[in-house]
Formats: structure tokens, C-alpha cells, sequence
């Protein structure tokens, strides 16, 4: 019975690690290297790196001046860099750029006041180097259960290491809902990781046994042998020597996968052998169609034995070498010896049965083109995710690598605008197809259409689960003179200028700038339109409150004229309590117009005689004021009259002489 042995999808190097070693491979080649740990977690590569001269060093202390420091793809702490810095020593910074951006999530968080927890293995050289850039309160977890043991936090935010499973960490951020009143989740989990678990878990379901090729001590590559083994028979090998015949005994096919860490050659052995286990010896008739004559169009495969400037030699079995000019190694411009290395095994189309000097010339660029075809015809029917990198930026848009020249119009790189199109240069874009044409060699792809699905569903989701009340995190993206539009995670929501402030507010840009982190309130949330109104002030101690404490009915206060209407003019008591003065109570005379007595800024003294918090009510009097002050002034003048004796009919009496008695 013949083994079948079918491949994942996705298996070996990502794209955090392939750059790793490219990146350690060009250093070494102009000066001596050091890297600070195993650059990965796979023994082999570590093994030869050491043959090109790049050592492997555990402290900063044991690196010479003239060597350069390779900072290997988990990451490091800062405080790393910054002994390096000190030091004087070259860095060459080749840590993933999914490990990056996690470091960068982790120390924003830790400025902004959030408590960071950092979900993965807390002995993992990429979490320890996370843990450093979020400071020394942060928090590593692995499982539900630690998280269930943590205390409640006012702000929390999660984020894990980059192989972690997808489902741990849902479950994780479920748990830690339960511990805080703010959480902010950061998915750092990388996407080739969850592709490659994906794949794994697909084919081990399909296979009687699977095998998973890998470092030991590579997390990544143990938690792909977990999902495998929970679905059928399961091993784990560091090599093709490690396989054992026993393991496929009665077995109809086999699944093979590997780790990030895993270089395509150790993957290519273990295929191979796990391929002729179950064959019989070739006969002299398949040997004989092995040496069969070469034709035009011909795909074979063969070893790299040679590298020049201009053409690489590759043995394929034949009475002579295969020789790939420079031009028909890849559709884009680089070295030769940037593509390949001796010892590859590659795939090529004859378009030359025997040059000049006897060999066959070959072309890699056409195979790949052609099996690139394949891949990209099935992916145009079945609308599947796929990433690749951008090689170039043209007038209009990028080029991408997908085998084939790819086009991504600027319109479908992000959802909104984007002004600047060389940010992404370099960089790993998520794309789909949106047409291609095998014919014209067209292949255009869009970036946008996955994110719009991804906020469509973020967006039902939070119209699902969100309720007036709420209080929710957003940020502002963008401002009108009415209010500003505030992200809340999918929904765009208006927080209107009368609901910033308790005061009054003329324009948003006095409280908020665009790219404002802000926590709102959900006032109102239409589920069917999707419409949504924000509240800011309906956070903050209405200054009502106190309203009835600080202004009792018959208290004088002072104010400042803000606004006059017909019926009478609004006093500001203090920021955002408004008392009216009627146009009765403004002056202890008849008054026919608010304006001849007041106007905007003036200042006075008013007496409360209503006061109603609840309503948001203050009346007020000048008049009262008026009739207070005369009455004083009545009362002081009344109190400063010098008293008279009383008189008396006696004492006017006796005032008259007895002369003019007499004479009348």
C-alpha cells in the first residue's frame, strides 16, 4: 500500500523569521555578527548560521566593538538597546515586525495608565521582551485560570504573543471583561501564525497521522503538534533522520506541517522520505524514463551546485548542468545571490535544450510564473485571503509579489484616502483577488475589501451587543461645527457640541482635536440606521449638583450678563449655571426694554428668589436688590438721628414769665 503524504498549506518560515535570516545572512557578509540568543528556535539554522561565522552570545557584555549585534526576530526589552547604545556597539535590529508592533501596543498602553496584560509563555524570549517595553507593573498570563485569579482593574489592556492560539485569547479577553471597567484589546496574534495552525487543523483531520517538523523548544512549533494531536495520531521531529516506518504501519496518508522556524530544505527531506517509505525499489524501466530526452517547456527539478554574478548552475540529473540566466531567475530586480543559495532545490522550465557551451538553459521566473497561475486561478474562484509583499510603488498604486507581477490600486489599500503610498513600501499586505486575467497577465488585488469585512462585522457585532448607557472608548476621526464624529470600533457616532460641556461650547476644537482618545456615553443608538449619539458631559458632576447649596433663595451673588432676550437677560453665576433676571425684576421702575438697562458682559449683583437645581432654574432679581439696599439705607439713616428729651405741657408752661401773667 502506497503512503500518501499531502503538505499544509501554510508550513515552515514566516515572514518575521525569513527576514530574521536574510537580514543576518547580508550582515555577515561585510562584517563579523553576533546574535544575542538563538537567532530562531531551530537548531539546524543555528547550526549552520555558526558556520558562516554569526555566534550566538547571551549578554551584551561578551559582544566585541567591531562585531555587530543581531537582535534576533523575538525581540528584545529597551533596556537592551539602550546597553548597546552605551556600549557603542552596531545594532542590526531584526526583530518581526508583528513582534514590534505588540512592543509598541504594549508601551502606548502603559503610558495611557492601563494596566497591560501580556497573554503567552512569560519564559518565551518575545514575551519577556514585550513585558519590558510595557514596564515593570505589567502582568503575563497563559491561561483562563490565571486570568480568573487577577484583581479588578479600572483600566485594562490585552495583548498576546504572537504564535498564541486565536481561541486562548478570545477566551482570555472573556475573562478579563469581568476585572475591569475599560478594556482595550490588541489581537497581536499574527496572521501567518493563525494560517498555519489553520492549515495544520484542516489536513490533520483529513490524515491518518501527521507529522509536525520543528525545534523542540519552539513554541510555535509545539502548540502545531497540539492542534494536530487532538485530531489524529501525531509526531513530532526535529529532522527526516528522527522518522520512523512504524508510525505509518496500516496507514492510508499523512499530513505534514512545520514551525515558523523551519527552513524549507528539512521540510523538502522529510517529504522525501516520508514519500519512498512505503515505495518499492525503482526498476530499471522508471530509471531509464528518468534520463528521458528534454523537450522545450519541460518543468524539472534540480539542486543549486553554482553561483555567479550572472547565472546560477543547477544539477538536474541530466548528462549536463542546467544553467538559469540572471534574467530568468525572478520578475524583479536582484542578485542572484539574494535568491538562492547552494544547495536549494528549485523548480525550472527549459526554454533552451543545449546552449553554446553544452548546458540547458533554464528558467525559474516561468516556472514560478506558471505555478503561481495555478495558485492564483484557484484563489480567483475561491476569494481566499493571501499576503504578500510590496516590491514596488508605482503611479496609481503598489506592486505586489504573488508570484507574478500583482497591482493594488491606491483606492483599495486602506479604507480611507491614503496620501502617502511609500509608508508601504516593503511591508506585507492582507489582499484578496478582485480580477485577473491569466491571458493579459493582469492580477489586481485589494487590500480594502477584507478590512471593510472585518469592520462590517466588528460593526454588527457592536450593534448587537451595544446599549444606550454604555460607556465606551473611541477616538476622534474627524470634526464639524456641530460636533465630532468619534470611532467607537466599527460605528462612527456624533458627539454634538451641546453634549462636550456643561458650559457652553461655540466650536469642537475647544475640548477635542482629531486623534483624541475619548470616553463617551451612548445617549441614543438607532439599531436599524446604525445611527449613534455620544455624550461627554454626561460623565462629569453636573454643576447643578451643588446649585442649591451655593445659591440659596435670598443669597446676593454676582454674575456676568451673557445673553439678553425680550423677556430679560441670562446672569452667569459660574461655569455652566445660568440664572434669568426677568424683565419685571430688573429695575424698581417700569422697563420696556431689556437693552436699556443691560447688555452682554455687563457685571452684577443679583438676589436669588427661585432656585430649582432639578429644572435647571435660578431666578433672579435686581430689583429685589434695589429694595433691599433702599431699605438698608432707610434703616442706617434712622439709626444715625441724634435722640430729644420728651416735652412736656409743664416744661412750655413754665416757660411763660408771671410779668406777662399779670398784663393779661
Amino acid at each position: 500500500m502506497v503512503l500518501k503524504v499531502k503538505r499544509a498549506a501554510k508550513a515552515g518560515f514566516c515572514f518575521g523569521v525569513k527576514r530574521a535570516l536574510d537580514m543576518a545572512e547580508r550582515t555577515v557578509e561585510t562584517s563579523s555578527a553576533v546574535s544575542l540568543g538563538p537567532l530562531i528556535h531551530n537548531q539546524q539554522v543555528v547550526k549552520r548560521l555558526a558556520e558562516r561565522g554569526i555566534r550566538v552570545v547571551d549578554d551584551l557584555e561578551e559582544v566585541r566593538l567591531e562585531q555587530a549585534l543581531i537582535i534576533r526576530s523575538h525581540g528584545v526589552a529597551p533596556i537592551v538597546y539602550q546597553g548597546a547604545e552605551n556600549k557603542g556597539l552596531q545594532v542590526v535590529d531584526a526583530t518581526c515586525p508583528f513582534v514590534q508592533k505588540a512592543q509598541r501596543l504594549a508601551a502606548e498602553s502603559a503610558q495611557m495608565g492601563q494596566q497591560v496584560i501580556v497573554m503567552g509563555d512569560k519564559l518565551h524570549p518575545e514575551v519577556q521582551g514585550i513585558l519590558g517595553w510595557a514596564g515593570e507593573d505589567a502582568i503575563p498570563i497563559q491561561t483562563v485560570e490565571e486570568a480568573k485569579e487577577l484583581p479588578f482593574f479600572p483600566h485594562l489592556a490585552v495583548l498576546a504573543q504572537t504564535t498564541q492560539l486565536t481561541e486562548n485569547f478570545e477566551g482570555i479577553v472573556e475573562e478579563l471583561k469581568l476585572h475591569t471597567e475599560e478594556l482595550t484589546v490588541h489581537n497581536t496574534i499574527c496572521n501567518a501564525t493563525a494560517e498555519r495552525q489553520k492549515a495544520a487543523r484542516e489536513l490533520a483531520e483529513e490524515v491518518d497521522v501527521m507529522v509536525v517538523v520543528g525545534g523542540r523548544n519552539s513554541a510555535n512549533t509545539r502548540k502545531l503538534a497540539s492542534i494536530c494531536a487532538e485530531r489524529t495520531k501525531t509526531y513530532l521531529i526535529e529532522t527526516a533522520e528522527e522518522l520512523e516506518t512504524i508510525w505509518f504501519k496500516e496507514s492510508k496518508s499523512a499530513g505534514l506541517t512545520a514551525g515558523a522556524s523551519t527552513p524549507d530544505w528539512i521540510i523538502e527531506e522529510v517529504y522525501q522520505k516520508m514519500s519512498e517509505m512505503n515505495e518499492e525499489e525503482m526498476d530499471m524501466a522508471s530509471w531509464d524514463k528518468s534520463f528521458q530526452e528534454l523537450h522545450l517547456g519541460t518543468r524539472v527539478s534540480g539542486k543549486v551546485v553554482k553561483i555567479t554574478n550572472d547565472e546560477v548552475f543547477v544539477d538536474i540529473g541530466w548528462k549536463s548542468e542546467g544553467v538559469i540566466p540572471l534574467k530568468e531567475l525572478t520578475a524583479r530586480k536582484a542578485r542572484s545571490e539574494d535568491l538562492l543559495s547552494i544547495g536549494d532545490e528549485i523548480s525550472a522550465v527549459v526554454i533552451r535544450v543545449e546552449n553554446e557551451a553544452g548546458h540547458t538553459v533554464l528558467s525559474k521566473r516561468q516556472a514560478d510564473e506558471e505555478r503561481a497561475e495555478e495558485h492564483l486561478k484557484k484563489l480567483a474562484e475561491t476569494k481566499e485571503e493571501i499576503q504578500a509583499k510590496v516590491v514596488e510603488v508605482v503611479k496609481g498604486g503598489l506592486v505586489v509579489d504573488v508570484g507574478i507581477r500583482g497591482f493594488v490600486p491606491a483606492s483599495q489599500v486602506q479604507l480611507g484616502y491614503v496620501e502617502d503610498l511609500n509608508q508601504f513600501l516593503g511591508q506585507t499586505l492582507r489582499l484578496r483577488m478582485i480580477e485577473f486575467d491569466p491571458s493579459k497577465r493582469k492580477v489586481v488585488l485589494s487590500q480594502k475589501i477584507i478590512l471593510a469585512e472585518e469592520q462590517a462585522i466588528k460593526r454588527k457585532h457592536l450593534l448587537e451587543t451595544l446599549k444606550e448607557g454604555d460607556v465606551v472608548t473611541g477616538v476622534v476621526r474627524r470634526m464639524a461645527d456641530f460636533g465630532a464624529f468619534v470611532d467607537i470600533g466599527g460605528i462612527d457616532g456624533l458627539l454634538h457640541v451641546s453634549d462636550m460641556a456643561h458650559t457652553r461650547v461655540q466650536h469642537p476644537s475647544e475640548i477635542l482635536k482629531t486623534g483624541d482618545e475619548v470616553e463617551v456615553k451612548v445617549l441614543k443608538l438607532d439599531q436599524q440606521t446604525g445611527k449613534l449619539s455620544l455624550g461627554l458631559k454626561q460623565l462629569q458632576e453636573s454643576p447643578w449638583a451643588q446649585a442649591a447649596e451655593k445659591y440659596p433663595v435670598g443669597s446676593l451673588v454676582n454674575g456676568i450678563v451673557v445673553r439678553v432676550v425680550t423677556f430679560g437677560a441670562f446672569i452667569q453665576l459660574s461655569d455652566g449655571v445660568d440664572g434669568l433676571v426677568h424683565i419685571s425684576q430688573l429695575a424698581d421702575h417700569r422697563v420696556n426694554k431689556v437693552e436699556d438697562v443691560l447688555k452682554v458682559g455687563d457685571k452684577v449683583s443679583v438676589k436669588v428668589i427661585e432656585c430649582k437645581p432639578e429644572a435647571k432654574r435660578i431666578s433672579l432679581s435686581i430689583r429685589e436688590v434695589i429694595k433691599d439696599s433702599a431699605q438698608q439705607n432707610d434703616a442706617q439713616a434712622l439709626a444715625s438721628q441724634s435722640e430729644s428729651k420728651p416735652v412736656t405741657i409743664g416744661d412750655v408752661v413754665g416757660e411763660i414769665s408771671p410779668t406777662e401773667n399779670r398784663e393779661e
